[in-house]
């Protein structure tokens, strides 16, 4: 593929925008940890960090996420940050097709095949479609339209509602108007964590003909709503086979060996069923081909995968070498697949 650039501009106004908005605080703690987990002379760090982030394209958290304070230069350059995600994003997936993968009621309006179960939206008027609905499925989950990193998720379970009309109500004004059946998880992905449904992040470009599979992770959670940080979760990279390449671990410094609640051996992990999962990762990516570089969350159940949601701002999930003991990331594949 043609090598397309990413062009000057964007990555002029990203460091416009990140010099603006810079906490010296922040990346003062963030040098610290740094120095702290590596041995490294932290006023040092804080010169590295500040020109990985202004001229190698870095985020903060990408240096202290990936390790990048015992990594040399040509291992550095293999790792996707978030910086390059975000202009990724913003050069391929174009504008006007965005609000398909923002909002979560037109999300599922638009790619209801590969949902794989029943979901209803709350307005004004159906309390007792709602009644209906929860106490047919026993529980469900409800979404607020718009939210990120699992925010406005809520799972209700129909023997705890007393008033429905109120439960209706009150849905209507927290602004929870998504309300979906609960996933049932493959076997295999709830002996590690039954009490969430833990998803895989498939994050992919399509090209107009084929779909390319950048990097995949599994999920995590402790047993909330959702495997999101924000609720405790966290994740492992995946080979190509589908194999965890390792311990999973977050960016709050956490690193599972076991899962803290199972007691599951991390680096054990087998996601089921992977050859259908990149079918049906192929699948999803051509529904709306405008969009073309995605993070999608899958489950796979004891039927097959299913689609959570796509991220058009896919983020970044790479290896965390004093985790894995692998010492490069994803980058080339991103490369090869994209040309930039």
């Amino acid at each position: 593929m043609p090598q397309n650039g990413l062009g000057l501009a964007p990555r002029l106004h990203y460091l416009a925008d990140r010099a603006r908005r810079i906490n010296v605080g922040s990346v003062l703690e963030r040098a610290r940890e740094a120095s702290a987990d590596h041995g490294k002379w932290m006023p040092a760090v804080v010169v590295d960090m500040l020109w990985q982030a202004g001229v190698r394209n870095v985020g903060f958290q990408d240096y202290i996420d990936y390790d990048f304070a015992i990594l040399n230069r040509d291992e550095r350059a293999t790792y996707m940050t978030h910086p390059v995600s975000n202009q990724l994003s913003q050069k391929y997936d174009h504008p006007d097709f965005r609000h398909l993968f923002q909002d979560k009621v037109e999300f599922d309006h638009a790619f209801s095949d590969f949902l794989k179960r029943e979901w209803m939206v709350v307005a004004e008027g159906n309390a007792e479609a709602l009644r209906e609905f929860t106490q047919r499925q026993g529980t469900i989950v409800t979404k607020e339209p718009v939210g990120q990193a699992g925010t406005g998720v809520h799972r209700y379970h129909a023997e705890e509602i007393e008033d429905w009309s109120r439960f209706h109500s009150d849905l209507l004004s927290r602004g929870e108007l998504l309300v979906e059946e609960v996933i049932v998880q493959h076997p295999d992905l709830a002996a590690v964590c039954p009490g969430t449904v833990n998803t895989t992040r498939v994050t992919a470009f399509f090209d107009g003909e084929r779909t390319h599979i950048l990097a995949m992770a599994q999920k995590f959670g402790r047993g909330a709503v959702s495997d999101q940080m924000t609720f405790g979760g966290f994740y492992t990279m995946l080979d190509d086979d589908g194999h965890a390449v390792g311990a999973g671990y977050d960016s709050h410094g956490h690193v599972h060996r076991t899962h803290p609640d199972s007691g599951f051996v991390i680096g054990d992990f087998q996601l089921p069923m992977i050859d259908d999962v990149k079918a049906f990762v192929d699948r999803v990516a051509r529904v709306v081909p405008q969009v073309q570089y995605v993070g999608w969350d899958i489950v796979v159940t004891p039927t097959g995968p299913v689609l959570v949601e796509g991220n058009w701002g896919a983020g970044v999930y790479e290896n965390k070498p004093s985790v894995t003991g692998i010492r490069t990331g994803h980058k080339p594949r991103y490369r090869e697949a994209i040309g930039f």
